[in-house]
């Protein structure tokens, strides 16, 4: 069952909370005035500053924070403060019950994806891959306004490719799903994954040599992921080599497949970072170089 959260009132607050890398009040600071001045109170999650050596907190900590953020009456969306690492070890430990009875927007990438991917599986919510607090100010502030318009317009999403390359060409309809490449391929196999089937599959991924896509892409090959997608949206592949090695690996895994294929999405951890819905019926057509859904991605409060 498909589970859609309240479009965001004007004044509606934001929880942070997280759920993977260690933060600092200085690194959210500017990320939280900037929501505030957009009108929206911010709600800090209790043990947020917490800090091991790579996560932020233990798993208890983390786990709390977000449970309770998905209780608080007052929040109305949930933003994560960053990335790193520590979101794979919540899953399992998770109280899917809870975060479906209280349907909330959810917002983060990078490592977040194994929050959003699991969250859209186990209770059927759409989740949202875009930004997280600690670089909310990227791209002048543009990507918190992109943001917000998707949560408070209660519009249907929809993206201009014109500016996109066309790798292969065609036209898809499916589920909108995806996220980090290293982070999906760690999934695979876990009972925390939805099905690739008939998705329009968007991926991402900062810091990995070519050699290493190449075999987290072959991985996916190989699993059957590709085969089962409808198309493929390749985001920002941030410091990972040339664009154009990139797309040619990806051209070369993917052939023979007959499937869409567009890379240059803006998505991902390049200073542009476009929110994208997790779980929404979507096109993607090559001729009109569109990627529409075909609801929209909140119900209205």
């Amino acid at each position: 069952m498909k589970l859609k959260p309240g479009a965001i009132g004007e004044r509606d607050a934001f929880g942070i909370i997280a759920p993977a890398g260690p933060v600092t009040p200085d690194e959210l600071q500017e990320g939280i005035e900037l929501i505030k001045a957009s009108g929206h109170p911010v709600v800090l999650g209790r043990n947020i500053f917490k800090a091991g050596t790579y996560l932020a907190g233990d798993d208890e900590a983390r786990l709390q924070d977000l449970h309770e953020m998905f209780l608080d009456r007052r929040v109305k969306a949930i933003m994560c403060a960053r990335g790193g690492y520590g979101s794979l070890r919540l899953l399992d430990k998770l109280d899917y019950e809870s975060i479906g009875k209280n349907a909330k927007v959810f917002i983060g990438y990078s490592d977040i994806t194994a929050l959003l991917l699991a969250i859209y599986h186990r209770t059927g919510l759409i989740t949202f891959h875009g930004p997280v607090l600690r670089d909310l100010t990227k791209n002048k502030g543009r990507n918190w306004e992109a943001l917000r318009d998707v949560l408070l317009s209660g519009r249907e999403f929809r993206l201009d490719l014109t500016g996109a390359r066309v790798v292969r060409p065609g036209r898809a309809r499916g589920v909108l799903m995806g996220g980090n490449l290293s982070l999906l391929c760690h999934m695979m196999g876990t009972p925390f994954t939805p099905s690739l089937k008939g998705k329009i599959l968007f991926l991402e991924e900062r810091g990995e040599t070519p050699y290493r896509l190449d075999r987290m892409a072959t991985h996916l090959r190989l699993c059957g992921g590709f085969e089962a997608v409808s198309g493929i949206l390749l985001g920002s592949f941030l410091d990972c080599g040339e664009s154009s090695s990139i797309r040619e690996m990806f051209s070369d895994i993917l052939s023979g497949l007959g499937i869409p294929v567009v890379s240059g999405i803006p998505l991902g951890h390049g200073e542009e970072n476009i929110t994208v819905p997790v779980g929404v019926e979507a096109e993607m057509d090559t001729e009109e170089m569109h990627l529409v859904a075909l609801e929209t991605c909140t119900r209205p409060q």
